[in-house]
């Protein structure tokens, strides 16, 4: 079972910087923008619109809480299929990702080639990974072993599910990252299933967390919807990365609130049960209701923050849905050689 702790959010470990309320209102708004345009993505999908989504609900304090602890501009993302919320703090605006939820030619992650989810964009060194699972962390470590030769000091994230981990490519590229002691940080956002198969049946340990001991890196558990704790864990390792003194492992506990995608019926798999009991974990309703707690956030200023996230998502998704669709005569570019 996922441990979720009964830590307090506002609780650091010791020297931690205290965050800005401006950081936490900033923070807070990213992942509630990241739940916005998952639900709309939804509503598309139903609707005949969006052919294929696949959700980051659940996940959202996981991926925001790690990408506040990267640099814009420096650091490179590798985020799997469920890195919405990554992708949206690293620089991506709701207009990106509503372009290849449509397939439009100005979406900047494959010009509507590529199955959505697929996040991409040169600009904020956000690196699309391929459909089969995994390949990412390959890339990851490529690229941190490319910035080590240059002698640089940026910091390659990357993320997947706790299936991966049992891939190849992930126990190559911890291998190869740990012998080199490359920049890397490995993120395992665990939400107990690969698809319809519960971790039980995937692996014989009850933490991947353990599987960095195994290859000489730090194996960090951590709370998934806690966003405080994961940007944490995060902040050392991305320390410890730039130091030059390798790479770090970490495990996000998470909860998936959704089916596995569009074409998942998890009830045939979750039980009602079960399904209403993850809703206690939801990492967005926490973390609000922690702002309320310590008078960062009252009710006029959430409901303003959400008046405005709704008006940007509306505005993305007509704006997309009004764009152009690619011609038919570039159906063989970047397929082909010319």
């Amino acid at each position: 079972m996922t441990l979720f702790t009964e830590r307090s959010l506002h609780e650091s470990v010791e020297g931690e910087p205290e965050l800005s309320p401006e950081t936490l209102l900033d923070i807070y708004r990213f992942m509630a923008l990241a739940r916005a345009l998952d639900e709309r993505m939804w509503i598309l999908n139903r609707a005949g619109k969006a052919p294929f989504v696949i959700s980051c609900q659940g996940h959202e304090a996981a991926q925001v809480g790690s990408a506040f602890a990267l640099t814009k501009g420096k650091d490179f993302t590798l985020p799997y299929y469920r890195g919405l919320a990554s992708v949206l703090v690293m620089g991506m605006t709701p207009l990106d990702v509503m372009l290849a939820v449509f397939a439009r030619v100005a979406d900047p992650s494959s010009g509507g080639r590529q199955m959505p989810a697929h996040y991409g964009n040169r600009k904020h060194k956000i690196v699309t990974q391929s459909s089969p699972v995994g390949t990412q962390i390959a890339h990851a470590t490529g690229i941190g072993l490319a910035e080590k030769i240059k002698g640089g000091d940026a910091v390659a994230w990357t993320s997947f599910g706790e299936g991966t981990s049992s891939q190849g490519d992930f126990h190559e590229s911890l291998n190869l990252a740990a012998v080199h002691k490359l920049p890397v940080i490995f993120q395992c956002e665990n939400n107990e299933y690969a698809i319809s198969v519960p971790q039980r049946l995937q692996m014989a340990i009850s933490s991947v967390a353990d599987r960095g001991s195994g290859y000489g890196m730090p194996g960090i558990a951590v709370d998934g919807t806690d966003v405080l704790a994961v940007y944490e864990v995060t902040r050392a390792a991305v320390e410890r990365a730039r130091r030059g003194d390798g790479p770090t492992l970490i495990e996000s506990r998470v909860v998936r609130l959704t089916a596995h995608s569009s074409d998942d019926n998890e009830r045939t798999y979750r039980s009602s049960t079960e399904l209403k009991a993850l809703r206690q974990h939801d990492p967005v309703v926490r973390f609000g209701a922690y702002l309320h707690e310590i008078g960062v956030l009252d009710e006029a200023q959430e409901k303003q923050l959400r008046e405005s996230i709704a008006a940007e998502v509306e505005e993305a998704t007509d704006q997309a849905e009004q764009s152009a669709v690619p011609e038919p005569e570039t159906l063989f570019d970047h397929v082909y050689a010319q």
